[in-house]
């Protein structure tokens, strides 16, 4: 869990070749998320954590919040089709972290959900105002030790499919539409796994990215009742 300094509180800057975060000049409904940044633990946001031995593929993804015509939204992509793993699974803009990102102990992550989110949507970061920072979560299946940044859209950007062999898609999902009890369902898998998921433009939004939104959903304390026997059952090689 990270916190932003009141020194760091002025937007996300590089200075001296550190990334800063941010929660200075905020629009106010995010607050009830900056709140919850601040103060959730690791284990309030899933039971798998990063090994003790310190092994897993250090990645981060970028959880961006903007203002559109329906309110608040958050974006997402969609992975391709013909991925071998998580294909065609909505999912936040991220990847590993490259050498260049530096220490995935201090800013690395911080960079790499920057650079991955312009590599995957062609958004501008230097309209993005990074505020804070989640615990690091672990992906068993994959071996992914993910820390998700938070940001502000501050001055938003044109977003594509940049890399169509990678991305499908590039979109944003109204936070109204993501708390709607009728979007809302339990994923099941064949393996056993269950988990919250989110039928959202065009899209089932399951996994790692729908437990991180239904956590926000919740600490933020825009979550709604909503119907936890229905269920959505998932394809094998999802």
């Amino acid at each position: 869990m990270t916190r932003a300094s009141d020194a760091d509180r002025a937007g996300t800057t590089v200075s001296g070749g550190e990334i800063r975060l941010s929660a200075d000049g905020l629009p106010a409904w995010l607050d009830p998320v900056v709140h919850a940044v601040e103060t959730v633990e690791p284990r309030q946001l899933s039971r798998f954590l990063p090994p003790a031995d310190g092994g897993g593929r250090q990645s981060a993804v970028l959880v961006l919040f903007g203002e559109g015509e329906q309110g608040p939204e958050i974006l997402l992509t969609e992975r391709s089709g013909s991925l071998r793993s998580h294909a065609g699974q909505p999912s936040f803009p991220g990847g590993s972290l490259d050498p260049e990102d530096g220490d995935p102990h201090t800013d690395g992550p911080l960079r790499a959900a920057l650079r991955e989110a312009e590599e995957e949507t062609g958004l501008d970061p230097a309209g993005v105002q990074l505020f804070g920072v989640l615990p690091k979560l672990y992906i068993p299946v994959s071996g992914f030790v993910v820390t998700p940044v938070l940001g502000w859209w501050r001055e938003p950007s044109p977003v594509r499919v940049v890399d169509p062999a990678e991305t499908a898609r590039v979109f944003n999902v109204p936070v109204a539409e993501l708390t709607d009890a009728g979007n809302r369902a339990v994923a099941v898998h064949p393996s056993g796994y269950r988990g919250p998921a989110f039928l959202v433009r065009s899209a089932l939004v399951w996994g790692f990215t729908a437990g991180i939104i239904d956590r926000l959903l919740h600490f933020a304390g825009w979550e709604l009742p909503w119907d936890r026997d229905r269920e959505v059952t998932l394809d094998r090689r999802s």
